[in-house]
């Protein structure tokens, strides 16, 4: 599952995991989002919903470019840092390319949107085929 995050202006890519809580993230999108910063280590922003912790594990440790979900607390949060275990954090997907905007300090205003299917990408008159995308 292929999102998109688009923070002031850049676009980056992500993809997610197939599990219950990136499911009930990708149901939630588009949402408009403001991350701040957490610890020095990751942008953070509180969801307007509960995600399902169903088959989640009781904790992961993040690494740089994870985009995960703190269960106790409800929020969404993007690591530009690594971090120890912890616990209630559940991998939602990870972040593609380069990461030095994540490290920007103070709040940054972010779009994360589905991914367009490549049909959708194309003008109504074209279809895709194996030889183009569009």
């Amino acid at each position: 599952m292929k999102i998109r995050l688009t923070i002031e202006g850049q676009v980056h890519s992500a993809s997610l995991v197939d599990n219950p809580t990136s499911r009930d993230f990708l149901a939630l999108l588009p949402l408009t989002l403001e991350l701040e910063d957490y610890n020095a280590t990751e942008k953070i922003a509180m969801l307007s919903s509960k995600l399902s912790s169903a088959e989640a594990p009781a904790g992961i440790m993040p690494s740089v470019g994870d985009i995960t979900y703190y269960a106790p607390w409800g929020n969404v949060a993007l690591f530009y840092k690594d971090f120890s275990y912890s616990k209630g954090l559940i991998s939602l997907g990870r972040i593609e390319g380069d990461l030095s905007w994540l490290r920007r300090s103070g709040p940054l205003k972010a779009l994360i949107e589905r991914e367009p299917e490549p049909a959708e990408r194309c003008a109504p008159h074209i279809k895709p085929s194996a030889s183009n995308s569009c």
